[in-house]
Formats: structure tokens, sequence, C-alpha cells
């Protein structure tokens, strides 16, 4: 059974501007390594909405389906996949939130 890892990201104020955003050097990290499928996404998700336009968002995961779930949710929904490299045992994915 997956265990489901708390969303760990930086707290922010979203009624600024993205450019004036505090913590943007330091983007939100989701942890949703051992979780499967739709879990990674749904997390992003949550995630993407919490924040600003212009805030970045990093996401750990293991599920081989993640390779193909991220990548289709940015592109649908407008956010921008900056890049997707391995680390260890898991991917990273960077993504940029879209309006």
């Amino acid at each position: 059974m997956p265990r489901h890892a708390p969303i760990r990201h930086n707290r922010v104020d979203v009624s600024a501007p993205a450019r004036y955003l505090p913590g943007m050097a330091d983007p939100i990290l989701i942890d949703a390594r051992d979780l499967l499928c739709p879990l990674p996404v749904l997390r992003l998700r949550k995630a993407l909405a919490s924040v600003a336009t212009g805030a970045e968002v990093h996401l750990l995961a293991t599920d081989p389906a993640a390779h193909v779930d991220v990548p289709h949710f940015c592109a649908e929904q407008g956010h921008i996949l900056l890049s997707a490299t391995e680390e260890n045992d898991a991917t990273r994915f960077h993504i940029r939130r879209a309006s």
C-alpha cells in the first residue's frame, strides 16, 4: 500500500505580483515518492493551486506513470514543464505555474 506523504511547501502571499513573491528562489518541493498514479499529479495540482502565477514547484516521483502523467497535466492546464531529471531512485519534475 502506498504511503501518503504530506505536501511540503513554503507559504507565500498569493496576492503579491509573482516577481515580488518571497521564496521564489526556493521552489515548493512535493515529495510524492512511493505514491502511485494518480496521487503525484493530484498533489502537484493542489500545490499549484495554492501559489501565484510564475511560482515554481518541484515534484519528486518514483511512479513510472509520472513520466506520462506530469507532462500531460502541464500541457492540459497550461503550466510550463521546465525539466524532468533523474535523481537517485526518483524523477524530479520542475514546473512553473501559468495563469
